[in-house]
């Protein structure tokens, strides 16, 4: 089963159980997807929709850091409702260990020799990781191999 289906048949479920919460965080989901979908004018595999999860995740930390910073209480436990569901769609994130090994292992095989090819590695890191590993995590691993 694809993860958009599973995505769709957990919004069933939703509205089965009467989970209002949960079924307006899929909904959200969805629309974002579909509007990928119509923006690309493409049908999403897998990794398509882990992106568009990926980006909405991100988008609901930074707000939750807005509205804790403004002290708006209701609005973060919304936005973390919302993260929690989203956080289910996303694979198995890799430990900072892995990430690390990961980077290493690319920037081995890339030959990169400094913080001139960190462009170079992003890119690589970029294309094996998306979806494993958080981004921002991705990027401290590579500074960090790349000093050295």
């Amino acid at each position: 089963m694809s993860l958009k289906q599973r995505i769709t048949d957990d919004m069933k479920a939703a509205m089965r159980a009467k989970d209002a919460g949960r079924l307006s965080a899929i909904r959200m989901l969805l629309a974002a997807i579909k509007q990928r979908e119509v923006d690309e004018r493409v049908e999403l595999d897998d990794a398509g929709v882990v992106a568009v999860v990926d980006r909405l995740l991100k988008q609901r930390r930074d707000s939750i850091a807005a509205f804790a910073q403004a002290g708006r209480d209701d609005l973060v436990a919304k936005e973390s409702a919302e993260a929690e569901v989203l956080q289910a769609y996303l694979p198995q994130r890799l430990s900072a260990d892995e990430v690390a090994a990961e980077v290493a292992r690319l920037v081995a095989a890339l030959g990169a020799m400094g913080p001139a090819d960190m462009g170079r590695v992003m890119a690589a890191a970029k294309q094996q990781l998306a979806g494993k590993a958080d981004m921002a995590q991705v990027s401290a691993a590579v500074k960090k191999a790349l000093a050295r």
